[in-house]
């Protein structure tokens, strides 16, 4: 094998790795600050530092798919045929996808956190309690009935969310309790 004959594919490659990379770093503290900035765990911020590397490492292999000389007459037949077993796919799992979607979207955007009391206005099973992790697929709710409830994602986009802090929470529950307490007993 003749490495001069493939010296351009070989720079490439490595310019494109190394850009890759760097790309892969500046989104990784990118992610980090910003899950510092507004308070998230390490274990959610790792989910997403998960999905960074996916994208970067899919990234990788289209270039190197470019690089090294994919002859493009042949590149539609097979993109087509990729894309319409990958669209079946997608289509056969969408609320996984969806549920993976809204987890990034919930890390990014939405205001709650582990440890937050939440109220989950849905009229078919309305729902609340302490959020103990937000997972890629679902949250994980302890309810007041000490029950532990799985919510999609997906669903935590499409329903009402009102927001109690924890400690807000647990002085209406002692709040309660006492009043309980006087009460005369029977």
């Amino acid at each position: 094998m003749n490495i001069q004959a493939y010296s351009l594919q070989l720079i490439e490659s490595v310019a494109l790795i190394i850009v890759l990379l760097l790309l892969r770093m500046i989104l990784r503290k990118a992610v980090r600050n910003y899950a510092k900035k507004i308070e998230r765990l390490e274990h959610r911020t790792g989910l997403i530092m998960k999905h960074v590397d996916f994208a970067v490492f899919f990234l990788m292999v289209v270039g190197f798919i470019f690089i090294w000389g994919v002859d493009f007459r042949n590149l539609g037949l097979v993109m087509s045929s990729i894309f319409a077993v990958i669209g079946i796919a997608f289509f056969a799992q969408w609320s996984i996808l969806s549920n993976i979607t809204s987890g990034i979207i919930m890390f990014f955007t939405f205001p709650y956190k582990i440890g937050d009391y939440i109220k989950i206005h849905d009229k078919e099973m309305p729902c609340e309690g302490i959020i103990e992790d937000i997972k890629t697929f679902h949250i994980i709710l302890h309810t007041k009935g000490n029950e532990i409830v799985t919510y999609p994602n997906s669903m935590m986009l499409q329903k009402g969310v009102s927001i109690i802090k924890a400690e807000e929470f647990y002085e209406q529950q002692q709040e309660l309790d006492k009043n309980k307490e006087e009460l005369p007993h029977d």
